[in-house]
């Protein structure tokens, strides 16, 4: 007998470890026989539930825009353009994007909600085409991120994209003008290394609303700003859900409304178990609302329409903000101080955890950059089996 193995003695670590190895052993050995005499529903037949987990991550486009939307001349525009480019360069997408790929990987959700997924382009030298036509890639948010993924063993594929604006300016450089092209976009990811018996995703869907917000500007003249969605019917252990991805003007709180009521009245009128992903720009129940931008009704529309908040429903004592960093994305402490990016949900969900990612000081990349300007918000939801 072992010095330590008294009687009456608490049995030794070594002990419990070997008594859990034993117990993984046996429940390990059971769930084999289990599955041999059948199909992948001979062993889940038995679970009353199926487990749907998702994610929503505004990826931050890499710089603050007001710049440009302040210029009033050729001259201050190309200057502006010129500053912007210059910290998107400097938040540097593609170390953000191990950050985000990391928080992914971890999380291991069904489907992603992507906002603000960029795709940046260059033409040398500037040609002033009104149309845009720049095809030198110099950032791909959406590529980058599926090709890190990949390096972490992740298969995920976009199974519904929606181009919201495509816009093209000139930017100074050393050897003359070039052109900058902006494209964007939002995303839904799923994952592909599944058995599509277990999970599967369908009927991808994609709309742009018909509210829209248009500013005036000297030198571009009326700019759009185009705001969209993206749905795909998700079927998880024989049941089928609708899984709706969006981000909603910021700029105007009247544009905004109209375009949750166009949500309610679209992808989200169905009787099928329906989650919300997105960047709403609404801040819950008004806490560090910004003025004449987040302070709207929206996001009280959708309680009232019968969606529930699965944040809230899980994390009651927890603010759970999620916005904003610093456009440089090198703040500290974090600037987080409203909550705008949420996982919704109504007809059979029910919550069983949230949490955010990409909130932490830990969670920076090695160069001190946050990974987006948005917190990530992972869920996972609970379903009745048929």
């Amino acid at each position: 007998m072992p010095e330590n193995a008294l009687p009456g003695a608490p049995p030794s670590a070594g002990r419990i470890r070997r008594r859990r190895t034993r117990a993984a052993f046996f429940t390990a050995l059971c769930t084999f026989l289990l599955v041999l005499p059948g199909s992948f529903a001979a062993a889940t037949a038995h679970e009353p539930t199926v487990q749907l987990r998702v994610m929503t991550q505004n990826m931050y486009l890499g710089a603050d825009l007001r710049p440009v939307l302040a210029a009033t001349d050729t001259a201050s525009l190309i200057a502006a353009v010129t500053r912007v480019y210059a910290q998107v360069q400097a938040t540097n997408f593609p170390e953000r994007a191990e950050a985000m790929a990391d928080e992914i990987a971890d999380a291991d959700p069904h489907v992603v909600g992507l906002q603000e997924v960029k795709l940046w382009r260059s033409q040398t030298p500037a040609d002033f085409s009104s149309t845009p036509n720049a095809t030198v890639v110099e950032y791909d948010f959406l590529r980058t991120l599926l090709a890190e993924l990949a390096e972490r063993g992740k298969h995920y594929a976009a199974v519904a994209t929606i181009t919201n604006s495509d816009r093209e300016v000139p930017r100074s450089t050393p050897t003359g003008l070039q052109d900058v092209r902006l494209t964007d976009q939002d995303v839904i990811l799923a994952r592909t290394d599944l058995p599509t018996r277990r999970f599967s995703v369908a009927n991808p869907r994609q709309g742009a609303f018909a509210a829209r917000l248009t500013i005036p500007h000297p030198v571009l003249g009326s700019i759009p700003f185009t705001q969209g969605w993206t749905s795909v019917d998700a079927t998880l252990g024989g049941r089928t859900m609708r899984v709706v991805n969006t981000h909603l003007e910021a700029l105007s709180p009247a544009v905004q409304v109209r375009q949750g009521a166009e949500l309610l009245a679209g992808p989200l009128d169905t009787d099928l178990p329906t989650v919300l992903l997105g960047d709403l720009n609404s801040a819950a129940g008004g806490v560090g609302a910004v003025p004449g931008m987040s302070d709207t009704p929206t996001y009280a529309n959708f309680l009232a329409a019968g969606f529930r908040d699965v944040w809230t429903e899980t994390r009651r004592r927890d603010p759970g903000f999620t916005c904003c960093q610093a456009p440089d994305l090198r703040n500290l402490p974090s600037a987080l101080s409203q909550r705008v990016d949420y996982v919704l949900f109504r007809n059979g969900f029910e919550p069983v955890r949230a949490e955010r990612v990409g909130e932490e000081p830990g969670d920076r990349t090695p160069s001190g950059l946050w990974p987006s300007d948005h917190a990530g918000v992972v869920a996972a939801l609970r379903l009745p089996r048929r």
